[in-house]
């Protein structure tokens, strides 16, 4: 059996979809940091059958409209002299800035370098976002 130690101050990234996690500890640029992290991955789960888990020792910003992209069913817990003392849900952004490309070659954020991306929700099963600069549908892929 794997025993991972319990953290004393910083972040559990928890009930992560399997194959997700590695996503994350990218996306977040963990392999950078100079402190503890771990990533656990294919950890049975009752509710996911598999999940992945990051352990963080050190509190660090979280990009939570990132996580809810990635994957917005996980939860993360902040954690304080052993035990937790915050839990947050992570949930699919309403409204998203600067995460990705617009689908349209020809939309004004693909072709001006001042122009940030914006996208507004409007398929929460499919994941499509609508541009704010030219109106067409974007499908965010992770």
């Amino acid at each position: 059996m794997l025993t991972v130690n319990s953290i004393e101050k910083g972040i559990v990234i928890d009930h992560i979809k399997s194959g997700n996690g590695l996503k994350i500890f990218d996306k977040m640029n963990l392999s950078k940091v100079d402190f503890p992290v771990v990533l656990l991955m294919n950890v049975p789960s009752k509710a996911l059958g598999k999940k992945d888990i990051i352990k963080i020792q050190d509190k660090i910003d979280i990009d939570f409209t990132m996580l809810g992209l990635i994957d917005p069913n996980i939860s993360i817990n902040i954690i304080e002299n052993n035990e937790i003392v915050e839990k947050k849900k992570v949930e699919l952004p309403q409204r998203v800035k600067g995460l990705f490309k617009c689908d349209n070659p020809r939309c004004v954020s693909n072709n001006d370098i001042y122009a940030t991306p914006e996208f507004t929700l409007v398929d929460k099963n499919n994941v499509k976002y609508k541009c704010e600069f030219c109106d067409d549908f974007t499908k965010y892929k992770i």
